[in-house]
């Protein structure tokens, strides 16, 4: 069973939770804006599923509820990024917002983010570019999960990709992927199912493939996409390797196995920058050619993909972002589910902070 909310309940009762941890009005609603996006996407592992996470990061000390974030070292459509301990979710779109601002004015813009935390859902930030006629770039390195191609241990994390790109008469297209085969919450969801998951997806902690979701909590790791070499194991693994060297190393950050910890709970090696680590990029379409010739030549290739013969057994292909442009639609308008568990747990984090969790 689930309980349904709307967007905006969700939205204020998250602003309003993270202004009792500490946060700015300004920096609250922005954050919250980043979680009850993802719920109305339909990313839900990303949305106020983390909430409580967050609180527990605010209880504990580990992050700073107002940083002062900073830029380091520019050029005109470049900049490197200090979080300041800060949350990502707020430390990720000041960080865009430079990007974008640069672009603007440069006609491209890249920004590396260092000292920064767990920043949401990727595909948010491309989706702020589209809106500025922009195409927009997230990436995001994060704690240890997956093995590399041949490796027995994890000393990378699922490392997330997101690009934007603005269309004419069609929605625009929105890349959002993991470089992994499978996120750790699908394996816990499968472990509480007593189900096996796919083959391919993960190794036991000898470095053997198995389908248990228990191996992986016993020592064992999540793969890169594609999994063995066979299936394109290896080109997970360089996408992976891109996203960290990036987001992680040439920002300052942490990369690799050095990543902290999301609740920074357990033992990490020592740090070889600071914190998580980002990377921004943001193109102006006019500086590459005209807006409405490249709107034009868009859908044009949006009506190819769509028309193309289906598969047996199927509708044909998507194009990346329908899915969860029609979840938004639908959870927009009708409000967004939430497991009974979870609608609890937020009514627990209400109680904590004072803030009460309006009826849906």
């Amino acid at each position: 069973m689930a309980e349904i909310f709307s967007a905006e309940c969700l939205h204020s009762f998250s602003a309003s939770v993270l202004r009792h941890c500490g946060l700015t009005e300004a920096d609250a609603e922005l954050a919250a804006d980043v979680l009850v996006t993802a719920d109305c996407r339909g990313v839900d592992t990303h949305g106020v599923a983390r909430l409580w996470a967050y609180v527990r990061l605010f209880e504990k000390g580990k992050v700073n509820p107002q940083p002062k974030v900073t830029i380091l070292r520019e050029s005109a459509s470049t900049a490197t990024v200090d979080g300041d301990g800060g949350l990502g979710l707020m430390v990720g779109p000041r960080a865009n917002e430079i990007a974008m601002e640069k672009a603007a004015a440069a006609g491209m813009a890249w920004v590396a983010v260092r000292n920064s935390s767990h920043y949401g859902m990727a595909g948010y930030y491309p989706l702020q570019a589209i809106t500025r006629d922009l195409i927009g770039w997230s990436m995001t390195n994060a704690s240890p999960t997956v093995a590399p191609l041949w490796g027995a241990e994890s000393t990378l994390g699922t490392n997330p990709l997101a690009v934007g790109f603005p269309a004419g008469k069609q929605p625009p297209i929105v890349i959002d992927m993991a470089t992994s085969t499978v996120s750790v919450g699908k394996i816990e969801i499968a472990r509480r199912k007593g189900e096996a998951l796919p083959a391919g997806c993960i190794i036991d902690s000898e470095g053997l493939a198995s389908n248990r979701p228990e191996d992986y909590f016993e020592g064992g790791s999540v793969l890169p996409l594609g999994g063995d070499r066979e299936h394109g194991g290896h080109k997970g693994y360089c996408l992976a390797s891109l996203v960290d060297l990036f987001a992680g190393v040439l920002s300052g950050a942490n990369w690799g196995p050095f990543v902290p910890p999301f609740l920074a709970a357990c033992e990490n090696p020592p740090p070889v920058g600071k914190g998580v680590g980002h990377c921004f990029a943001a193109m102006k379409i006019d500086a590459f050619m005209d807006l409405d010739e490249y709107r034009q030549r868009v859908d044009h290739w949006i009506e190819t993909m769509r028309s193309t013969k289906p598969a047996p057994g199927t509708d044909g292909p998507l194009i990346p972002g329908d899915p969860e442009r029609q979840v938004e639609q639908q959870r927009r308008e009708s409000g967004i589910p939430l497991p009974e568990s979870l609608a609890q747990q937020l009514r627990e984090i209400g109680q904590k902070t004072g803030v009460p969790l309006a009826n849906p």
